[in-house]
This record gives structure tokens, sequence and C-alpha cells, in this order.
């Protein structure tokens, strides 16, 4: 355990037992006894401001000792002292989301987010809807919510991307329309796929000493096993995901088949008046916005389900913004971490399984169809499609309809 750890548990157990003034004192003294960055440290790991250890120094070194009457009279009312800044300004966490939402992504094996706006532009925000709060603040706001700053590794992402930015903001914008009148908006994509058998899997679980799960020594695939292949499917206003369980290619034929069976396990059930779709993807892998195959099987979903299909793909390099990378496959990824997926109904099981704090609920299936690569759309098939592209960048953003 570290020395800054310790000293944090030390604070939080003894704190609560001192008055204002005691408490003010201690954590002087502990300032002084440190030296250089002390006081910085030591407000940051009690959870105090500066100023009450400036404060608790200059009583010190004053030399005055407290009376017997300072010593029993309460130092400040019940309920005193600074209100925090939810109970001062209403509102300003919800704010401050709505501001640094669309400009959010996920690294896919990790339930962080990352803000790639700047403290200083989000107080700028802030200010203008008439929230008065330091950058300082907005910092510490972000980090009790989940959020830390990105470094520069973070974010890049390959070259610059023409309407990068306005394509962010459509995207948002089309979804949060959608929901505005209870339309589907689903994010989709195909997870890691995953050797199937004993083998290594990363992570670790408790165990007794000397009991750990004994695996395959190499990583060579198992040709009767083969790999799992898992594209998921995740409803951004309901936090439900579904996945589809795959042994064979990542198609775009899969693709769309994980999504007509989200449709009919759980979509249909739940906007099963809706008559229009929402799908938000990579713009390469099964899912490109180049693939013809892709369109034609969303065309076949559309005739079937009477459904006007919008898709929205994200620009080159930036499958990391999807909303289903951080909100639904790094759940699975935590839960299944240092199990062996040894077959394919203990892969579906632990997706299943995977629940969070904040209600997520998964649903998977294990689909054994064979689907075959390299499949072509003809130029007639093609014109059968009924695609009607956006005014702005039509190749990322348009409609199928049935």
């Amino acid at each position: 355990m570290s020395t800054d750890t310790q000293l944090q548990e030390k604070y939080q157990m003894l704190l609560p037992h001192l008055d204002e003034k005691s408490a003010r004192l201690f954590l002087a003294s502990e300032a002084k006894s440190m030296g250089r960055g002390a006081k910085v440290k030591v407000a940051k790991l009690a959870g105090v401001s500066r100023a009450r250890i400036n404060k608790g120094i200059k009583e010190l070194e004053s030399g005055i000792k407290s009376s017997a009457t300072d010593k029993v009279k309460k130092i400040r009312r019940s309920g005193g002292g600074r209100k925090s800044r939810e109970e001062s300004q209403p509102g300003i966490v919800e704010a401050l989301e709505r501001i640094v939402n669309p400009h959010t992504l996920g690294d896919p094996m990790s339930p962080l987010l990352w803000t790639s706006k700047s403290l200083r532009k989000i107080q700028l925000e802030l200010k203008e809807q008439n929230y008065n709060v330091g950058h300082v603040t907005i910092g510490e706001i972000l980090k009790s919510k989940g959020y830390s700053l990105q470094g520069n590794k973070k974010t890049h992402e390959g070259g610059a991307v023409a309407d990068r930015d306005e394509q962010f903001e459509y995207i948002n914008q089309a979804a949060l329309s959608f929901m505005k009148e209870g339309l589907p908006v689903i994010s989709v994509d195909c997870k890691k796929k995953e050797l199937i058998g004993n083998f290594k899997n990363g992570g670790v679980e408790w165990h007794k000493k000397g009991e750990a799960p004994n695996v395959k020594v190499y990583d060579f695939i198992d040709k009767d096993l083969g790999k799992a292949v898992p594209y998921g499917v995740y409803d951004v206003a309901k936090n439900q995901g579904w996945v589809n369980v795959g042994i064979s290619k990542d198609t775009a034929e899969f693709a769309v088949n994980s999504i007509r069976t989200w449709w009919q396990q759980m979509g249909k059930e739940q906007y099963g008046l809706a008559k229009q779709l929402l799908i938000t993807a990579d713009g390469g892998g099964s899912n490109s916005s180049r693939s013809r195959l892709w369109k034609k099987e969303l065309q076949l979903f559309a005739t079937e389900t009477g459904l006007d299909i919008k898709v929205c793909h994200f620009p080159p390099g930036t499958s990391k913004w999807n909303k289903i990378e951080h909100r639904l496959f790094s759940f699975i990824s935590k839960n299944w971490r240092g199990k062996p997926l040894e077959s394919l109904e203990v892969i579906v099981n632990l997706i299943a399984n995977t629940t969070t704090q904040k209600g997520l609920k998964v649903k998977a299936m294990a689909d054994k169809r064979q689907y075959e690569k390299g499949l072509k759309v003809t130029e007639e098939e093609l014109k059968n499609i009924k695609l009607e592209r956006d005014t702005f960048r039509g190749d990322w953003n348009y409609k199928i309809r049935p």
C-alpha cells in the first residue's frame, strides 16, 4: 500500500472525530512536518481546501493556545460551511455532462471516459449558461463522474479527416432527435475475435493458493472449436446489449443478421410501433460505409420489418467514439477476464451475465451459421437498393427504405 493511500485512510478515520478547529490544526501540523509541497498534498488527501491548511498553520505559528471555553464550545452550527457546487448551483453537473458528452470517446477495454475538451473551454461554455465555476472544480467534478483528461497518445487517431468533428455533431444530433421521438438508436460493431478452448485469458480471479486453472501453453487455434466472433448491438437509450456470437466469418451478412436477431429478440418488443431505426457504426469492417453487401443486406432487413433505416458511420480512425465500445464491450471483457473461454456456451453465458451498477442488461445467442466471404453485389442488385444519401456527407449518412 502506498504512503499516500495510508495517509488518506488515516485522515478518513480520524477527521470525523475532530471538531473543525482540531482538524484544522492537526492537518496543519501534518503539512508542516512533511516540508515543501505538503500543503497541496495534505489538502488533496484530506479533501479540504488549502486555505484551511494555511489558516491552521498561522494558528500554530502564532503560539496562542486554545482557552478552556474554546475546547468545549461548538465551532460551527449544524449544516454550516461552504455548500457544494451541486447545492449552490443546481443543475451544474447535468450541464457539464451535456457539454462533454458529444466530445467523449472510450477505450474499448476500459470503462473510463476520455474528454477531448480542455477544462478552460468547458469553463467558458458553463459561464455562458450562467454557471460560475473554476476550471479546477470542473476537473474535480469530471473526475468524480469517471472522466479523465486524455493525453496526447490517446487523441492521435490517424491523419486528419475532413468533416470529422462535424460528423460527430451530426451523429449526436441525429441520436438525440430519434430518442426524443422514442425511436430506437443502436450502436453496432464486431468485438475482437476470441479463441475457443482452454487458452489463457488476460486478467486474474480469486482462487486458493496453487489452484489456478491450468491452460495451454501455446495459443494455437483449436481446429475443432475455432474462434468466437461476437457482433454486438447496443441500445443507447435503454442501456441494453445484444451479442450474436458467431463461429464463422465477420461478414456484412453476419453483421446485418446480428441486427436482425436483436430486432426479433429485443427490439421489436420494445419498439414495436417504431417505423424508423438509427444505426451508428464504424466506417470499416463488416459494416463498412463502402460495402455494397452491407447495404444490400440492410435493404432486405428494411423490407422484412417495414423500417426506414438511417445509418451514420463514424469517420475513419475514430472507432473508439462508438458507444458500444465503452458501454458494452469493455464490461464484457471485464466480466470474463481470467476465465478460459472453453466453449461457445461458456462465452455466451459469460456475455449474458455481464451487468453494471448503472443497470446494463445483456442477452447473447450462439450463431452457428456459416457465412461466406467475398460475396459480390451486382450493379443490378445495387440499383434495387432504395438508398437515399443525406446532403451532408452522403457517403457516411444515408437512409434505406423498405
